[in-house]
């Protein structure tokens, strides 16, 4: 009787704890999903809100209306549309190039071996641990030089711009790529060397269809690194026509006493819709492509 009892207290002290720790869980997820939805809501909110500002903000606001989006679409002095397809330009060609040439680097270090091929990736590793903002000075001195040439890569130009993100992103996705590039069997290789076929056609018709989620996140990765930058594009861009959809956004909420809130709301909401859309093509490849490069190489 004593050891029926004993198994049945067991028993009820296991489920106990289980119903515990399942608690803790939903409550962990719950301030987790809190904590992460609650800007969104709150930004959603000021969009709504037509007094324009964030004094007395309120999470339901009060008179809600769609009146910042009408101003933002017909400000002639703000051209939204005009900062949004720059920014999707900027960062669609800074992906592109970004993807093109990450892949063959990392084809080149993954399957050929060369005398200082360590030491190159090295070096690739040490420069991408000093930031963009450290070389700010230089990389507009640069860009001025260079448009005394060939003004479209100069300041004040979207092709310099493009150049500044893309020498940014080949460093560290060439690492991340290679461990991709590795994680594939060097027999296919060899197998179509045997039926005599060239490197471009190894890397062209057999390794680069294998490597599809990595160039999905290297995409991705560029993109919204190239999309949400504000500080570089602030310097080397000039012109209201030029700027980038983070630096039109800005000059909502640059002023001392002229901050429009609302219409900065609106226009985040509006500009992150590239974004949605991109993870929502890619998301079948984004998980793959982060984990099954996480090899030795």
């Amino acid at each position: 009787m004593s050891k029926r009892t004993s198994t049945f207290k067991f028993t009820r002290s296991v489920k106990w704890q289980r119903t515990l720790l399942w608690l803790l869980r939903l409550v962990v997820a719950l301030i987790a999903i809190s904590f992460a939805i609650f800007p969104v809501v709150w930004i959603i909110s000021a969009a709504l809100n037509p007094a324009n500002t964030l004094a007395n903000q309120q999470l339901i606001p009060r008179n809600m209306s769609f009146q910042n989006f009408t101003d933002l679409l017909n400000d002639p002095i703000h051209p939204f549309l005009r900062w949004m397809w720059n920014s999707i330009k900027v960062s669609s060609i800074s992906a592109i190039l970004a993807v093109s040439i990450t892949s063959f680097n990392a084809f080149a270090f993954s399957r050929f071996r060369f005398k200082g091929r360590h030491s190159l990736l090295v070096i690739i590793l040490l420069v991408q641990v000093f930031p963009n903002m450290l070389s700010m000075v230089a990389l507009f001195l640069l860009l001025q030089q260079i448009g005394n040439y060939m003004p479209w890569l100069g300041l004040n130009s979207q092709g310099g711009l493009i150049l500044v993100y893309l020498g940014g992103a080949l460093g560290v996705n060439t690492w991340l790529m290679k461990g991709f590039f590795d994680s594939i069997p060097r027999d296919l290789d060899e197998s179509a060397k045997i039926d005599g076929a060239s490197q471009w056609q190894i890397f062209w018709k057999i390794i680069f269809p294998l490597v599809r989620p990595i160039l999905a996140v290297v995409t991705v990765l560029t993109f919204i690194s190239s999309y949400s930058d504000v500080v570089l594009a602030r310097v080397l861009l000039q012109s209201n026509e030029q700027f980038t959809l983070g630096v039109g956004l800005w000059l909502f909420i640059s002023g001392q006493y002229t901050e429009k809130w609302g219409l900065f709301a609106a226009g985040a909401l509006m500009g992150a819709l590239p974004i949605m859309l991109l993870y929502m093509l890619m998301q079948d490849h984004i998980v793959g492509g982060l984990t099954q490069g996480a090899v030795k190489g």
